[in-house]
């Protein structure tokens, strides 16, 4: 891991298997939102301190942890560029724009209802987006180069968490709907759309997360524990959902695959619930000091504006696996992307 470290902040050469990557477009929630946010009329906003406090020169980006996020992880060891910018920050060069943006919105969900809770930008909006980045890149370097980034591009779909905590079990208005298994449905259905929409954009080389152990975000505890003080350990009926809807997800993208592998497809499915595990009730516990509550604050239920400079914030957040209740620390991302590490492998191999 420190090899791994050391690599991402140095030079981005040599690039793993030489691959040919041109990009990676990231569509999602606050997993994968690096600052679009900032720029959104919504509360759900990570672009002041303690955000950011191990970031490149300390800055509050809009990230909603201590540093980088996966996808940072990612483009830096794919060897395209070390962080993925927002899309939405004016200030975007051209060049910057032709390495790869993320269109990911905290907050964000497939569940159409779940976006408008937090007044942020919904899956079709990101997707209209990137129909407006292609427009943009089309007109300023041509259409066959477009294309030609496009064809070689990675895309990431981080989502579906907030449908699940935010939205259905913390909401009455799905409940009344839904069960929980057509819940799961409802949202899987509504990220088929996603996945076809970007197919028929030309994306080819797709990986898409999915749900972590929801029972064990600091946030959920808090909520769900019978004793939330002394009894911080997960709720497993919500991971238990979150379990069930994997290998639902999982099942239609090696489906997806099988369809689409004479066309070029490499569509695949990043697990980070098993590590996740791993890191909070398994053999991976060692690494951290706290893995039930949250280094910003009380750790209990502090997250977005309720996470703030006036909150008390702990000395070393890479002894902690969660920065505020509900989002990963750096560390604990990196441990995520080294966990990945064979299917990006496989996603930028040829």
């Amino acid at each position: 891991m420190l090899f791994f470290v050391a690599h991402a902040e140095g030079s981005l050469t040599p690039r793993p298997f030489n691959n040919k990557i041109t990009a990676a477009f990231v569509f999602g929630d606050s997993t994968v939102d690096p600052g679009n946010n900032n720029y959104v009329k919504t509360l759900f906003r990570g672009n002041f301190p303690p955000y950011g406090k191990d970031f490149r020169d300390h800055v509050p980006t809009g990230r909603f942890t201590n540093g980088k996020l996966s996808t940072d992880l990612i483009v830096s060891y794919i060897g395209i560029k070390e962080y993925l910018p927002p899309y939405l920050d004016p200030n975007l060069s051209i060049e910057e724009l032709m390495t790869g943006v993320s269109f990911a919105s905290a907050g964000s969900g497939f569940d159409p209802l779940t976006p408008q809770i937090s007044s942020v930008i919904s899956l079709p909006k990101q997707l209209e987006y990137f129909k407006e980045y292609k427009n943009r890149l089309q007109s300023a370097i041509g259409n066959r180069r477009t294309e030609a980034i496009i064809k070689e591009a990675v895309f990431l779909i981080s989502c579906g968490t907030n449908d699940f905590v935010v939205n259905y079990f913390t909401l009455p208005i799905r409940r009344k709907s839904y069960t929980v298994s057509a819940y799961q449905q409802f949202v899987l259905q509504s990220f088929k759309q996603v996945l076809q929409d970007l197919w028929d954009e030309g994306a080819r080389r797709i990986a898409v997360t999915g749900l972590p152990p929801m029972g064990c975000l600091p946030a959920v505890i808090s909520l769900y524990s019978r004793n939330a003080i002394l009894g911080r350990g997960c709720i497993e009926k919500l991971s238990q959902v979150g379990m069930e809807y994997n290998q639902m997800l999982q099942n239609e993208l090696n489906s997806m695959q099988g369809r689409l592998a004479h066309l070029d497809a490499k569509i695949t499915y990043v697990d980070i619930f098993t590590p996740l595990v791993d890191i909070i009730q398994g053999l991976g516990k060692h690494d951290f000091d706290e893995v039930s509550h949250g280094c910003c604050g009380s750790g209990y239920l502090e997250a977005g504006f309720l996470c703030n400079p006036g909150s008390f914030v702990c000395n070393d957040a890479s002894k902690y696996v969660f920065f505020d209740s509900i989002h990963p620390t750096e560390k604990t991302y990196i441990n995520l992307f080294m966990a990945s590490r064979p299917v990006i492998d496989s996603l930028i191999q040829d």
